[in-house]
């Protein structure tokens, strides 16, 4: 069946060091473990969509070493459909380097690789899939000439669009419009608005045309801004954290499945907490994810 979901996706390996604290200037301290898994904030939305019951399509451009291949293998794992994956040969995957802190935090060095060349054109070589689901998600870390081409194409169809604005950067005037949902956390939304302040920061960005901005507050939850309602507060879930690496994706792609299964905002934002919330309690972006069952009986639970 077609993808009621297409995510114009990064991807990347994550090669995962646990230090014992940040590191300072040229200091070097030894790992007590090093992991390497699947990432990028593209495919790691996309596998939380997909576990959260959605069908969902990735647009994105991978190298073609081994690691390339890890994300072939890992979509095909969770069903998700990968024609229009573009596999650049002889060009180098996109890579993370995340070093991780005993408290759960951690600091993360992204190099895009092949990434960086998803352009426009292959956007429009997606064009029917594009034009036959019901949402199109994206997030910063791939080009934004990408994003705006689907993002156009989308509403020309009548599909929705979600940007995740990480990491946060400039947007061009012309995406702003083009944006249903809007998820950054505290620190991107005073970043793109810049203005200090969530109910100003948000105002800001609706008044550049956002259909609505959902900020995200980790522990403490989110906070839904839209034209012409009253700020609704969500509220999370306090949980012991093993790491927080791909919470914010997990929310992403959870946020995305529960508005593609016609939740309404309150039901889908508390979906998308509790799913980011059970992403913490393991280690890793996708290893950690939870499925559709295992939120909807924790919520039942709470």
């Amino acid at each position: 069946m077609a993808p009621e979901v297409v995510c114009i996706a990064s991807w990347n390996v994550d090669l995962i060091a646990q230090i014992p604290s940040p590191l300072l200037r040229g200091q070097t301290q030894l790992a007590s473990q090093l992991q390497r898994l699947p990432g990028g904030k593209g495919s790691n939305a996309a596998v939380a969509a997909a576990r959260q019951g959605a069908r969902v399509g990735l647009v994105a451009r991978i190298g073609g070493d081994d690691f390339g291949q890890m994300g072939l293998d890992l979509w095909a794992r969770e069903g998700i459909d990968s024609r229009h994956v573009q596999r650049a040969q002889g060009q180098v995957n996109g890579t993370a380097l995340i070093l991780g802190y005993p408290d759960g935090d951690n600091s993360i060095a992204i190099y895009p690789g092949a990434g960086s060349g998803l352009d426009a054109l292959q956007v429009e070589q997606a064009r029917d899939t594009i034009a036959g689901a019901r949402w199109v998600m994206a997030s910063c870390e791939v080009p934004l000439a990408a994003t705006q081409a689907a993002f156009a194409l989308a509403r020309a169809h009548g599909v929705r669009t979600l940007l995740n604005p990480a990491p946060a950067m400039a947007l061009p005037e012309a995406l702003w419009p083009l944006i249903d949902v809007l998820t950054p956390n505290e620190g991107e939304l005073h970043h793109l608005a810049g203005v200090q302040g969530a109910d100003r920061a948000a105002g800001a960005l609706l008044a550049r045309g956002v259909g609505a901005v959902v900020v995200t507050l980790g522990a403490r939850g989110c906070r839904l801004y839209r034209g012409g309602h009253e700020p609704l507060a969500v509220a999370g879930h306090a949980v012991p954290v093993v790491d927080t690496i791909g919470a914010g994706d997990t929310f992403t792609g959870a946020l995305v499945a529960a508005l593609t299964r016609q939740e309404d905002w309150p039901q889908a934002l508390a979906s998308a907490n509790a799913a980011a919330a059970l992403s913490t309690q393991g280690r890793g972006a996708v290893a950690a994810m939870p499925s559709l069952a295992q939120v909807q009986h924790w919520l039942a639970q709470g």
